[in-house]
């Protein structure tokens, strides 16, 4: 082992045990590693200055706790008995101790769910996960090597390609496995966290609360071993609650709250593929796959120039016409996409 190895190592003892020796740190760290408390504490001094240590008084009263700067990662093999509420509780729940009650109920409810993905879909052999936090914010990674979520949605559930997966995942209610799971995880995941990306042999789909639609990216960090990478990001000052999140898409009956998932938004720019124009009917059918599952549908036209009217009719008339216990609603046009629509509506 070499000097740079064994000072991570002791930086990473310190880390692990201050909370059980915060005032004889120096020493319980110099027996371990059979060095001076005097060179533990120059470890305790860069700590320190990274703020990943703090401390109170002086001299032998001196006492040192975790600082604001908090991270952990861990590779587990993927196997039945693995429990995402157990690798949160024994690996990372010390990370969010000062933390907002509500940014911990967020990052603890998307661990579990994202977790609890590659356990039971990712057919992969291992699973590694890693949670920083500095002073402003808290970044959370699960990644798999298995086969890749995009390619198992495509593939389970009959697709015609993995960006046709994306689309379908940006609506919610997609699961390859319904008996187990209601395919909501992944969607309300993605609409509590500032930012949220899934990146998968060569795609990327992003959602950012700054912005209203989704993004699909192709993506820039290809690695073969990888299957699929989630990365959520979220402010330590963030008032986002998660009943809320859940709130805006379910909707009430006569003043009675049903908590039922009714309510989605389809980014359309998500149907173009290149720099194709969204025209014809196979297009719109593709949009309204599964649009059925919800009761208000919103058509989001932002970024989409201009539609054909075959692609309008499809939707807002023949559709609409064929399901009229489901509210379809556009937003976000241009002055040649509502043309299209209100063409469509008979206006």
């Amino acid at each position: 082992m070499n000097n740079k190895e064994k000072g991570l190592r002791i930086r990473t003892q310190i880390l692990r045990d201050v909370v059980h020796h915060p005032k004889d740190i120096s020493n319980h760290i110099a027996k371990i590693f059979n060095i001076t408390p005097q060179a533990v504490y120059n470890h305790i001094k860069r700590l320190e200055k990274e703020e990943r240590l703090s401390s109170i008084g002086r001299g032998k009263g001196k006492s040192y706790s975790l600082g604001s700067v908090r991270n952990y990662n861990i590779a587990l093999p993927l196997t039945k008995e693995l429990s995402e509420d157990t690798i949160w509780r024994n690996h990372f729940s010390f990370i969010f101790e000062g933390v907002l009650d509500n940014v911990t109920d967020i990052c603890h409810y998307g661990f579990t769910e994202m977790v609890n993905n590659v356990i039971d879909h990712s057919a992969g052999e291992t699973v590694y996960m890693s949670i920083f936090r500095d002073k402003e914010k808290i970044q959370i990674f699960v990644i798999d090597d298995g086969e890749g979520i995009f390619q198992r949605i495509t593939r389970l559930c009959d697709l015609s390609d993995e960006r046709h997966a994306i689309m379908e995942l940006s609506k919610g209610k997609l699961t390859t496995d319904p008996e187990n799971h209601t395919g909501e995880g992944i969607f309300f995941t993605s609409r509590m966290f500032d930012e949220f990306e899934i990146e998968s042999k060569g795609l990327n789909y992003s959602h950012n609360t700054e912005y209203f639609f989704d993004y699909l990216f192709d993506s820039q960090t290809q690695f073969e071993e990888q299957g699929t990478m989630v990365v959520m990001v979220i402010n330590l000052v963030s008032g986002r609650q998660i009943k809320n999140i859940f709130s805006e898409y379910t909707d009430d009956i006569k003043g009675i709250e049903t908590s039922q998932f009714n309510k989605t938004v389809i980014p359309v720019k998500l149907a173009q593929f290149g720099n194709e124009k969204l025209v014809s009917r196979s297009q719109a059918k593709r949009l309204l796959t599964r649009v059925e599952k919800f009761e208000n549908v919103i058509f989001d036209f932002e970024d989409v120039s201009s539609i054909g009217q075959a692609f309008a009719d499809e939707i807002f008339r023949v559709y609409a016409n064929k399901n009229v216990n489901i509210t379809l609603l556009p937003l976000n046009m241009t002055e040649d996409v509502e043309m299209m629509v209100n063409r469509a509506l008979g206006k």
